[in-house]
């Protein structure tokens, strides 16, 4: 099922949309992350559209066709304000189901610290609730902490302005082969390039990270779940260790749930489509 393609105008925002589903049906939001875009959901999509949800997936702020941020701000109080305009502008109600995926699912564990009713149903994919990198600094997790350290290196690269907009040719198809080990990314990686062409494009996707690891950086490490929800991390995650998420579970919400997917790495939801929707599925159930 092909989606359809539209722009939603969030005042002062032009989000450029793919959307499966009849738009009166119960909205099922779902947030991408980096390097990545809105067709990381093309999986989804069409399943929880057949079910009977209005399937949406934005281009998150500054990736094309979604329009530079207007005020230069990449900060996740800005992705979760994005959110929550994104259910009022599509009509969501209190059925609506909200999915994220690294950056999303930093968006996702934002909304529901802030607006835990805003959606019936949370899933956070690849990223624990940041508050676990914090718990890990301890005696008990150096090694955690020193291998996290070593695999978060683009995180410091990326703060290099110029050096790493210019790098993002090499560096972005490097990740996609560390995060994801022998997952076929051509696709994906054609889709990238095209929502980040351009100097201003690829400036945007790095300021995620010098936004929220300078002036941001103490809301960046303080996320806590404020409702339950599932969270799926790949069992060979080579962006972020599965064994935080497993380690620190304890910081979810009452009533979640932590699932390691055997066979995917950081791009769960493109590696092993089938378990991961069937998962997000029974979490969401059926639409209202």
């Amino acid at each position: 099922m092909d989606p359809e393609q539209r722009q939603v105008e969030l005042g002062g925002l032009s989000v450029g949309t793919l959307e499966w589903g009849e738009p009166d049906r119960p909205l099922a939001l779902m947030v991408h992350g980096y390097p990545d875009t809105a067709w990381t959901w093309r999986h989804l999509g069409p399943r929880l559209a057949a079910q009977g949800w209005h399937a949406v997936a934005p281009f998150s702020r500054g990736y094309a066709p979604t329009a530079l941020a207007p005020n230069d701000r990449y900060l996740i109080t800005d992705l979760v304000d994005d959110v929550l305009a994104l259910r009022q502008a599509l009509g969501g109600d209190a059925r609506a189901a909200l999915i994220g995926h690294d950056w999303g699912a930093v968006s996702t564990w934002g909304v529901t610290q802030r607006a835990p009713e805003a959606f019936d149903a949370y899933v956070a994919l690849a990223v624990p609730p940041t508050a676990a990198l914090l718990a890990m600094l301890k005696p008990a997790t150096a090694g955690m902490v020193a291998r996290q350290a070593r695999m978060s290196w683009y995180m410091l690269y990326n703060q290099l302005p110029g050096v790493s907009e210019r790098g993002l040719d090499r560096v972005i198809p490097k990740l996609w082969r560390d995060w994801s080990p022998g997952y076929p990314a051509a696709e994906d990686l054609q889709h990238v390039f095209t929502a980040l062409a351009g100097p201003g494009r690829r400036r945007a996707a790095l300021r995620y990270y010098r936004n929220n690891l300078q002036a941001g950086i103490r809301e960046t490490f303080t996320l806590r779940p404020g409702a339950p929800a599932l969270y799926l991390h790949g069992q060979d995650d080579g962006c972020m260790q599965v064994a935080i998420g497993s380690t620190f579970a304890s910081l979810l919400a009452p009533g979640s749930r932590f699932e390691a997917v055997p066979g995917a790495g950081h791009f769960l939801q493109l590696e092993q489509p089938d378990a991961v929707n069937a998962l997000i599925e029974a979490w969401i159930g059926p639409p209202g």
